[in-house]
């Protein structure tokens, strides 16, 4: 029997490469079974925002990584067992693709099992400002029963750098995930 907690994330072509790689360490920390995809433009993000080293760490860290072409893979099948997905950073292409079924690549195959499985999907959408189209895309995908969480610091936790907010967010997103893990993202105490 399985007693790890087994999570997908998916990594796409936005700004915000560091959301994605600071969820897969803390999950990898916590002792989590996470399961990686990255989108090629995903690759080339992390590439230029994080280091020519940070594709092959994050990869490291994961207890699977899974190439973007294999729509076969594990976690493209409803009867691969997860307690959820994070997309992180969810660029509007992908979040577009999820939001239209339109599963042609293992990242949004693998957030649409999580649809129609009523698992837990949280998208950290990267994009602003928004048009029309990415408004009508968040609610769709929020109809659909996704959780569309764009990545805005929590300047009340009074963060001394970059990321003290990238730690924060990406420890936000899990916790979104329901999961008992902890160390996660500190609950608000109020004002004192």
């Amino acid at each position: 029997m399985r007693t790890k907690p087994r999570i997908v994330v998916g990594i796409s072509g936005a700004s915000g490469a560091m959301l994605g790689i600071r969820i897969v360490e803390l999950l990898a920390a916590a002792g989590c079974e996470t399961h990686l995809v990255v989108s090629r433009s995903g690759e080339r993000t992390i590439g230029h925002e994080a280091g020519s080293d940070a594709l092959r760490h994050v990869e490291s860290l994961a207890f699977q990584h899974h190439p973007i072409e294999d729509v076969g893979a594990t976690i493209a099948s409803g009867s691969f067992r997860t307690a959820g997905m994070i997309v992180a950073p969810c660029s509007m292409r992908t979040l577009s693709a999820i939001a239209t079924s339109a599963a042609d690549n293992l990242l949004v195959r693998a957030a649409d099992v999580h649809l129609k499985e009523r698992r837990r999907l949280v998208l950290l959408a990267r994009e602003t400002p928004l048009h029309l189209g990415h408004i009508r895309m968040m609610a769709a995908v929020t109809e659909m029963g996704a959780i569309v969480a764009p990545p805005v610091p929590a300047f009340y936790r009074r963060p001394q750098s970059v990321m003290d907010i990238v730690d924060h967010t990406a420890r936000r997103a899990i916790d979104l995930l329901g999961l008992d893990i902890a160390a996660l993202a500190e609950p608000w105490g109020g004002l004192g």
